[in-house]
């Protein structure tokens, strides 16, 4: 099976049936994204316990790129300390904006099929954008801006 194909596969199947989608009753931390130029819109929910995502859970609407970028998302960081969702999302900004990475957990080194359709990177990364902006504290996102 060639990797274009396996993208394909994992991006539909995770946009159909997303990991995670849904509101969490009690969230510590919020924050809402959307890419205007597109559509996309999200809004993600984290139970932190310390320094520890302990919960997540989205609800949001868009493509399928998008879409499966947050199930992969939201699958990988649950459990994850907030340093390592970060460095998460370092590794994956370089693997889809600079240059194919290896290391990365293998769900997420399929979103570098993206890489292949620049316009499609803010898709992929509006999940990562608000995950990042609730972790600064901003909780808040769009990228109309360009970024």
């Amino acid at each position: 099976m060639s990797l274009s194909h396996l993208y394909q596969q994992t991006i539909l199947e995770h946009a159909k049936h997303p990991r995670n989608a849904g509101r969490l009753e009690h969230p510590t931390h919020h924050g809402a994204g959307k890419n205007p130029l597109c559509g996309d819109a999200l809004e993600l929910m984290l139970h932190m316990e310390g320094n520890r995502i302990t919960d997540v859970a989205f609800v949001g609407e868009g493509c399928a790129i998008s879409q499966a970028s947050c199930s992969l998302m939201t699958s990988e960081i649950k459990g994850k300390t907030v340093e390592e969702a970060e460095q998460l999302m370092k590794l994956l900004t370089i693997h889809l904006t600079a240059e194919p990475l290896e290391g990365l957990p293998g769900r997420l080194e399929i979103l570098g099929g993206v890489r292949d359709y620049p316009s499609r990177v803010k898709c992929a990364m509006l999940a990562w954008r608000v995950l990042e902006s609730i972790l600064s504290e901003g909780g808040e996102v769009s990228t109309e801006d360009g970024n």
